[in-house]
């Protein structure tokens, strides 16, 4: 955007933010326990050597079968027998199709915390589960919401709050319903995309309300929506509308937050808000329809 043109009243333009990798090292085909109901035993203690000899000298993430070894018994991960051309990163001879069944047993005789135990997450779990639960793990961090930089930043909610408001400036506002006004003096400059962010708090919990400028086609449009801080199965208890309009005519969105772990883009991709073509938009900013006025409101309800 144009130095001493900000797209907005209160918040300066900032370069729109390339989603981070998801992580999908999700264990496929094999049969195991279900992931999202932890046993009850007790914390076990699993020694160092045991999870050592789990570890791929590779890639260094924990080996699932197939675990394949050399004639000499080094083991390493069928992920990364391709990797190192049928040789043995150890020493060297090749690895041909021998199958350390062994290990495959130690492993699955093993139950280990989740990793976000730190987050809260008490649950053990057997050793072919557990990466299955931790990539469904309500307690695993969420990524920072914030879309206007690359911000690699996670944590639970409380932090997030606090590194928006802190660390990205994010205006803070307490209460159910809202009243936006977006100015831009050149609409029709929609490359290098910008947005807004506003957290509101309300209901005891916090919503995103993002507003973004992009090429739809060969049509630059702009788009509204919201998002909840939290996991899907809560954001569905609420509800929220948008509108926006002038010269006697209005737009009107109404639809279900989205949680923050779908990621900005896969919402403004899906087309789940408020969707402003730019000459009605120019029409609703009113003069000589070169400047855009935009004036957007919206409550969030809960749902009965």
């Amino acid at each position: 955007m144009a130095s001493g043109n900000p797209f907005f009243d209160d918040l300066q333009s900032k370069p729109e933010v390339i989603d981070p990798p998801q992580n999908e090292d999700i264990l496929d085909g094999e049969s195991v326990n279900d992931p999202t109901q932890p046993t009850t035993k007790p914390n076990l203690v699993v020694s160092s050597s045991v999870r050592e000899l789990l570890e791929c000298p590779v890639c260094l993430n924990a080996m699932y079968p197939p675990i394949h070894q050399c004639s000499n018994g080094h083991t390493l991960c069928s992920g990364c027998k391709p990797r190192v051309h049928n040789r043995c990163p150890t020493c060297r001879h090749e690895l041909g199709n021998i199958r350390c069944l062994a290990l495959e047993k130690v492993a699955a005789s093993l139950e280990l915390p989740c990793k976000y135990q730190s987050y809260g997450c008490v649950g053990i779990y057997p050793y072919y589960s557990k990466l299955k639960h931790e990539s469904q793990c309500s307690y695993r961090p969420y990524s920072c919401p914030y879309a206007g930089s690359d911000c690699t930043v996670v944590g639970d909610i409380p932090f997030l709050v606090a590194h928006l408001k802190d660390d990205h400036k994010v205006d803070m506002h307490s209460g159910s319903t809202f009243n936006h006004r977006y100015v831009k003096s050149n609409p029709h400059e929609v490359e290098n995309a910008t947005w807004m962010l506003t957290v509101f708090s309300c209901y005891g919990q916090y919503f995103c309300l993002h507003f973004e400028a992009f090429q739809l086609g060969m049509a630059p449009v702009y788009i509204a929506f919201l998002r909840f801080m939290g996991d899907d199965n809560e954001a569905k208890n609420y509800s929220y509308s948008l509108e926006v309009g002038g010269n006697g005519r209005k737009l009107i969105w109404q639809g279900v937050p989205r949680s923050i772990r779908d990621s900005h883009r896969k919402v403004r991709d899906s087309f789940d808000g408020l969707i402003i073509q730019r000459n009605m938009a120019l029409f609703f900013s009113g003069g000589d329809r070169k400047e855009l006025k935009l004036r957007v409101t919206g409550r969030i309800w809960k749902e009965q």
